[in-house]
């Protein structure tokens, strides 16, 4: 069920009517429960008992491990916590990508193997409640949480529809205090949380599958070697896409929860207004971020064990963070990338404060253009599905193309992608240390209807087909 569908509207009416009946704070979060299963059942029924498999499992494993004073049985409980929420991961993110790298190290070594295909479905959200309930689990086993007493408010904090698919990664310690008490929206929370619904659709089936999606495939989705300009101008507009569409998606969720009382955290923070790339990665999908800082990379040791051990603990949770993304080896090398620019400015930071050297105010807009220019080069590999593809693409923004480099870009779309781009970077450069809703109560209420009558006008207008929203295949 896409939140960019008529279903859904009609989804969150009868939602919003259930859940603001005149009855007990219990039965409205089972009906909560309830929607979230069928909002999840509308991809793909039968993945429903993957959900309850983990949820069960989860919820049984962290009750054993604060009942237990035994250290062997709790990492007994952890193990099998561990083990079936990430063996269901493997099996059914990794498991074709994994057989595909053996038929080919066995083909590497004269050995001709060819098994039958695994053609596994790879159940919408996996990734994210995966690592979600995890958090659970780990926290209780690290002593910094307390199990929780209500198992139906545990199914809920799993399953909860508006994040489940696509994030927000949300804390069992942030969410389950939240079912203690009757949430709901007052006058102001509710007009607040539509307001979100509104722009994070706009984003998504505006600006992102409107204006910035076929310019991007235009690039993206062909044979040839682009030239200079079109591999530019494809790549900005997957810059742009890729932004527009997951931070629609967080807006969305966010705002629907509001809707229902409930507070999720945010997942963006302008990171097209970054200044360096560790500053990106505290904007960029700030719930996975903090989740690979928590669970990845500290448990690693951090930046506790010298310099080269902090580099490999960093270059290793970017890599897993990659990996992450996608059963592919270019999501693997998009991820390294990251760590190794994190890497590089651990090293420049270093020797910049050995030296006493402090960077001006007026260096701070060259150092974010430089860290979002970086940052277009990752999405090349984020975008591509081959290398191939993605070394021509990168070689044409270097200016080494091809003599056979076709332009597949016209000269509207690559004013209109300009010009998107241009607005976004000036937009969060302006409100890089302030907020949305700051920005919002900062207006004047009738620019602020204004604006929202415009983001409804264009989103009711814009034709073209539904797209999925990108992290759905994560």
């Amino acid at each position: 069920m896409l939140f960019n569908s008529f279903t859904f509207v009609v989804f969150l009416a009868i939602v919003l009517f259930l859940h603001y009946l005149p009855i007990s704070w219990r039965w409205r979060k089972a009906n909560l429960l309830l929607a979230s299963y069928i909002f999840y059942a509308a991809w793909n029924p039968p993945f429903v008992a993957l959900l309850w498999f983990s949820t069960i499992v989860d919820w049984f494993a962290a009750k054993e491990m604060e009942r237990s004073d035994s250290a062997i049985v709790r990492r007994l409980m952890l193990g099998v916590s561990l083990g079936t929420n990430l063996g269901l991961l493997a099996f059914f993110k990794y498991g074709s990508f994994a057989l595909d790298n053996f038929v080919q190290i066995m083909t590497a070594c004269g050995i001709s193997y060819s098994p039958a295909a695994m053609d596994i479905i790879l159940p919408v959200g996996i990734s994210f409640y995966t690592f979600q309930t995890l958090s659970y689990t780990l926290d209780v086993y690290r002593g910094r949480a307390s199990t929780w007493n209500s198992f139906g408010d545990f199914a809920l904090y799993v399953t909860f529809f508006p994040q489940l698919v696509a994030g927000p990664i949300v804390r069992a310690v942030d969410f389950l205090p939240q079912c203690s008490e009757p949430r709901k929206a007052n006058s102001a929370q509710m007009g607040w949380g539509l307001s979100l619904l509104l722009l994070g659709l706009f984003q998504k089936v505006v600006v992102a599958d409107g204006l910035l999606a076929p310019v991007a495939d235009s690039v993206y989705s062909i044979a040839v070697t682009p030239t200079f300009t079109s591999a530019w101008i494809g790549t900005l507009a997957f810059t742009g896409q890729i932004f527009f569409d997951f931070s629609g998606y967080s807006t969305c969720a966010i705002g629907v929860a509001m809707c229902l009382g409930f507070s999720l955290p945010d997942n963006f923070r302008f990171p097209y207004a970054a200044v360096g790339f560790s500053d990106f990665w505290q904007r960029w999908h700030v719930s996975l971020s903090s989740w690979l800082r928590d669970y990845v990379y500290i448990p690693l040791g951090g930046n506790r064990g010298g310099a080269v051990r902090t580099c490999g603990n960093l270059l290793f949770t970017m890599l897993i963070g990659g990996l992450w993304h996608g059963a592919s080896w270019v999501f693997v090398v998009w991820g390294g990338l990251h760590g190794l620019y994190l890497v590089i400015e651990k090293f420049v930071r270093s020797w910049a404060e050995a030296r006493q050297l402090r960077t001006s105010r007026w260096m701070q807009p060259f150092l974010g253009l430089l860290t979002f220019t970086l940052i277009c080069f990752t999405w090349i590999f984020f975008r591509a599905t081959t290398f191939q593809q993605a070394f021509s693409i990168a070689r044409a923004m270097l200016g080494m193309s091809a003599g056979n480099a076709v332009s597949v870009v016209s000269h509207i779309a690559a004013v209109e992608v300009s010009i998107v781009l241009g607005l976004l970077v000036t937009f969060q450069w302006m409100l890089r240390n302030s907020t949305l809703e700051d920005a919002a109560k900062a207006i004047p209420w009738w620019l602020h209807s204004g604006v929202l009558t415009l983001l409804f006008v264009s989103l009711v207008m814009m034709p073209g087909e539904d797209r999925a929203f990108i992290y759905f295949q994560f």
